[in-house]
This record gives structure tokens, sequence and C-alpha cells, in this order.
């Protein structure tokens, strides 16, 4: 089996029927895999309109033409679908070793279409695909799942399942696959939506053959070797993101109460090196020496006497800061309770936060909070919360809604407190602090993510955090590397050191594709990739208007925030014209006819012109 596999299998869940289809080599060559080719074959076959909780919704999983080569950090794969939560275009990364087995099977891409009659999941091995019913797995969490489709199939088995927040249709459902998630967006609620509990995977193990062996051999030691020095690995071995913590709160970007403040008292309780005290053993994914994961005691909730691989940054900040609290062993302990669930850590703190500061101002009372204290802090009350959260009940069922439906149907000037973009709850970095933050997560289609776009030289002080003028082309910029990293898909924890020289030597050794050679061109795919998720936004009624902030960001100056108190982003404008200049796009933030050519995706002038 050569690296490009050549086959994607689609899935029928409608009719209990399966296809295996090529995948064209040029699809390849304009896209590479994985994000790039998952936004090719969505934009091509959802009809604008799409429900995304209905049949004709697309459920793709994917994984990068380099997964399972032997290439360090470049075995997570990808899930795409129309959001649930945002309505756009959106995609989620997971880790673990689900992606390898589907490349061991002998696939880039497995697209999941239709909708089954009853609970069921689907069983891949070497006889072929199976349908079968899922009955005795409605409401197990995910650990149990794949616990019990072990014992089923074999021990060798690896399956993408959801938990009981899924099968709610939570609309922050995530896909649990080992002990890590495709987290955001909600891509366990369409997988719960499709009457799709698991997708099980055990067939032997097939490594993929690169084009260039004794070159790619090369070049996996190259890797390694600036792996095993580079200081950022490292620190990512040792403490993982919880490191991170302390270096937010010290930039005074830390959201704290639902992004009243940007620093906390305390911060040495929830520190990289706290966390590092409880690690009971390194975790990590496929073929990565990195390891950034670590095990720790679970000691309240449905794990307790076990071990959770976490928490990371986001989820530190979603169940600390953010809502007043300081106390590593509740972090660890909500994050178990969200694994349990099967719900997506930012979203549900993001959530549960909103609900605290409405509850603070008067908006919601406790009648309708099911007589809960929505006090900030109240550990007691929160764990509550993501129970109601995952189960749909009570004030959890609204809250499961996300924050933009819930602050729509509770009035009053709720919406000045959801924090979120496009619908999609923000992470753990307060835009206020980081105008390229602010601009990035702005633009992002698919809404309010830190990961579509890092404005790195801003948050280690090379460019000035707070100005509000030039930066549009950077951003551009660092949009079209992580999408092009996400088409390999490279590893943000794993791919110390790495460019895209390197990249370009990866995928030239491995495929053979000469298109390749060039890393201008590999940039070159990543702004195709924008674009054309960008042109799915946009049929879909999404314009510059879509691109805002929270009101709280461009109306409140950030207080407690060390260097970036007063802090607020006065003026967006000046910023998106910048960014759409940069980018070839029209003032309203839609491609233009000519960039579209240029890309060479004239497929979307037709769908797009009268936006334009």
């Amino acid at each position: 089996m050569t690296v490009l596999t050549g086959k994607l299998l689609r899935i029928d869940l409608s009719n209990k029927r399966h296809f295996e289809e090529e995948i064209p080599v040029q699809y390849y060559r304009k896209f590479i895999s994985a994000r790039g080719l998952s936004a090719k074959y969505l934009y091509d076959e959802l009809k604008p309109g799409t429900d995304p909780l209905g049949s004709e919704n697309r459920l793709i999983l994917s994984i990068g033409v380099l997964g399972g080569t032997g290439l360090q950090g470049f075995s997570k794969w990808c899930v795409m679908s129309k959001s649930p939560l945002t309505g756009t275009i959106f995609r989620s990364i997971s880790g673990g070793n689900f992606g390898t087995w589907m490349k061991h099977a002998g696939y880039d891409l497995i697209i999941i279409q239709g909708k089954a009659p009853d609970l069921s999941y689907i069983y891949l091995d070497k006889s072929g695909v199976h349908f079968l019913g899922a009955n005795h797995l409605a409401g197990l969490d995910p650990r149990k799942t794949q616990m019990i489709l072990k014992e089923t199939h074999g021990r060798h088995t690896e399956s993408a399942c959801i938990g009981l927040a899924g099968e709610n249709h939570v609309r922050y459902a995530v896909i649990t696959s080992g002990e890590r998630t495709a987290s955001r967006g909600g891509m366990g609620t369409v997988m719960g939506a499709k009457n799709l509990k698991a997708f099980a995977i055990n067939v032997p193990v097939r490594k993929p053959v690169p084009f260039d062996k004794g070159r790619f051999k090369s070049l996996i030691k190259q890797q390694i070797d600036i792996l095993k020095a580079h200081p950022r690995r490292k620190n990512m071995t040792t403490l993982g993101t919880p490191y991170i913590t302390e270096v937010v709160n010290g930039l005074g970007i830390l959201p704290v109460n639902n992004f009243q403040e940007g620093s906390i008292r305390d911060i040495q309780l929830i520190s990289g090196d706290e966390f590092y005290q409880t690690k009971r053993s390194k975790a990590g994914c496929y073929q990565c020496m990195t390891r950034c994961g670590g095990m720790r005691d679970v000691t309240q909730g449905p794990f307790q006497g076990t071990q959770i691989d976490g928490p990371e940054y986001e989820t530190i900040y979603a169940f600390g800061p953010l809502l007043g609290i300081t106390d590593k062993s509740f972090t660890v302990n909500a994050n178990a309770l969200c694994d349990y669930y099967g719900l997506d850590t930012i979203s549900a703190g993001v959530c549960i936060a909103f609900a605290l500061e409405l509850f603070e101002r008067g908006i919601i009372t406790t009648p309708d909070a099911d007589d809960l204290d929505l006090t900030w802090g109240n550990q007691k009350t929160i764990f509550s919360m993501i129970e109601r959260i995952g189960s749909r009940k009570g004030i959890g069922k609204l809250l499961g809604e996300g924050v933009k439906r819930a602050a729509e149907r509770i009035g009053n000037g709720a919406d000045h407190y959801a924090m979120h973009i496009k619908g999609l709850e923000l992470p753990g970095y307060d835009p206020r602090g980081v105008k390229g933050y602010a601009l990035s997560m702005a633009t992002s289609n698919i809404g309010g993510s830190h990961m579509y776009g890092r404005p790195r030289e801003e948050l280690s002080g090379k460019v000035d955090p707070f100005t509000e003028k030039g930066k549009g082309a950077s951003i551009a910029h660092v949009q079209k590397e992580q999408a092009l990293e996400d088409s390999l898909i490279a590893c943000t924890f794993g791919n110390s050191g790495l460019d895209t020289m390197l990249y370009s030597q990866f995928l030239t050794a491995a495929t053979g594709l000469k298109s390749f050679e060039e890393p201008d061109n590999l940039l070159k795919i990543g702004e195709r990739i924008v674009c054309l998720e960008r042109c799915f936004n946009v049929r879909e009624g999404l314009s510059r208007k879509d691109d805002s902030l929270p009101k709280r960001l461009t109306s409140e100056p950030l207080k407690n925030a060390g260097p970036s108190t007063g802090q607020m982003v006065r003026d967006l404008d000046p910023l998106l014209d910048e960014y759409y200049q940069a980018l070839g796009y029209t003032n309203e933030g839609v491609p233009t006819i000519e960039k579209l050519r240029e890309l060479d995706i004239e497929d979307a002038i037709k769908s797009i012109r009268n936006f334009i």
C-alpha cells in the first residue's frame, strides 16, 4: 500500500450500503489530504441550507498522507462536517490510534451519510463493512463503549464513538477514540443525529510504503534529531500544555469569570509544575515521541478511582479561572465528567460561565437554574451543571444549545455575556490583549477557534500585540500555514522545529508528486483550503457581519490583566479590510472571481457569483 491510498470508503447508513471510491490524484495535488480533501468533498456534496442534524449532512473522517509512516506526530485524524453549533463548515482534529487504523484498512477518507433507523455501529475488518445494532451500547460512556467493542471484536480494535451527550444531541458533543477527542463544533452531535454510536476497525497492520524509501527514512531520522534537541518539545514532553497557564496569565489574557478579567490570583496552584506533580504516567498519540499527555487520578464522579489523560490547558482554563477556580483536583474531575458524557470542555465551561454571570447580574434567578446556587467557584453546582448538560435536563437542556442560542432564548441583554464567534464558544486566550488573535478568531471559517491561525509573533512578544493595524497579511499567512498543517496532519504539539521546507521534503519523498517540491505551492494549497471553506460559508449566507467579536470584547476594557489592562478591540474594521485585501476577497469578505481562478477552484464560481 502506497502513502496515497487513493481510496475512500462511503457509508450509507440509511440503506446499509457501502462503496469504495477512487480519490483522483489531482485532488491530492490540490488539497493534499485530511482537512483539505475533506473540505473539497463536503463542499461538492452538501447543498446550501442542509440541516446539520439531518440525514443529508456528511460526516467525513480522514487521515493525513503522512500518517502511519514513521514520521513523529503525523498520525492524528480529522473529522469534518457542517456544524450543528455554528452552521458553518467545521473541522475537528483528534489524536490516538483511530486514524492509523483507517490507513491500515486502506482508506484516506471515510464519508458517512444518511441516518440509521436505530442506534447502530459500523465494524470494519478484513472481510469488509458490517452494519450492527448498538442498543446494548445506548447510554454508555465512550470508555465503556470502547471496552465492549474490544471484547467483542478483539483487543486490537480501535473505535471512534460518542457518549450520552452525542446521543442526546447536545450541540457540542465530541467523538472519542482512546483517551483523545475530536472536541469542537459538535462532530459527535452529527454522529448522534445519524444514530451512529461508534465506528470500530480491526484489520491487519499494513504500513504505507513511501515513494522514495531511502530518502524518507533519512528524513525520519532528521526529524527525530530535531525533536530530541528542541526545547519546546522537551517542555511539552515534561509538562504538556498545562505550562501554558502561567504564560497566558502573565500576558494578561487568561479569561477569568467569563472574560471579565485577564489574570487570577494563586495561579501557581494550577501551574504546569503543579500538574506535573499529579502526573502518574506519560500519554500520547500513535508514533509521537513528544507524548505531551499525562494520566492523572480521578477522585470524584463516574470515573472515580481511575485515571484520565488530561487536562490540557484549554480544560484548565474552562474549568478553572473562567469559573473563578484554582483547584487542580476539581479541574481533573470536571474533565473526567465531561469525558464521561462526551462533552467539549471548552464549550461546556463557557456555557456554565455564561450562566454564572447571568445569575450574578440578575438576568436569571435560582428557580431558572433548577434551584442551584450559581455563585462563582461553586464546585458542587458546576459538577451538577455538567451532568445536566450531558443528560439534557433542566437548565442543561438550554445550555446544551450553546451560548449563542441560549442567549437568544433568554433575551434581556444576555447576548452581551455570550462569549462566542459564529456560535463557537471562545478558547482560553482573551483577544483584547492580542489583536492578531482578535482578527484570526473573527475571520475563522469555523468560528471562535484558537487553532485556525495562531499569531505566534505577538504571543512571543516579537510584534506589538496591542496594535490594531498592519496585521491582516500576517494573520492571512498563519491561517494558510494552519490549513497546510491540518492537511498533512502535523500535530501542533509535535511539530517543534519543522517548517514548510521540511514539509515539502516529507511530502515529495513520501508521494513522489513533484507539485509538492515547492514550499510556496504548499502555502498556496493552504490558501486554497481557507478560500474553499470561506466559499462554503458564503453560500450559507455568512459575510463580513459574521466576522465579528462578542460585544464585551469591543466595549469593555480588560481588567486585572497585567500588561493587557485597559485593552479592548476598539476598531476591528481596518483589520478586516487588511485581511480581505491580503486574501483577494471583496470588502464583504467574499472571494473574488479572480482569486478563485488563481487558486484553481473555479467550480465555486457559479455558487457564489451572486454574493460578489
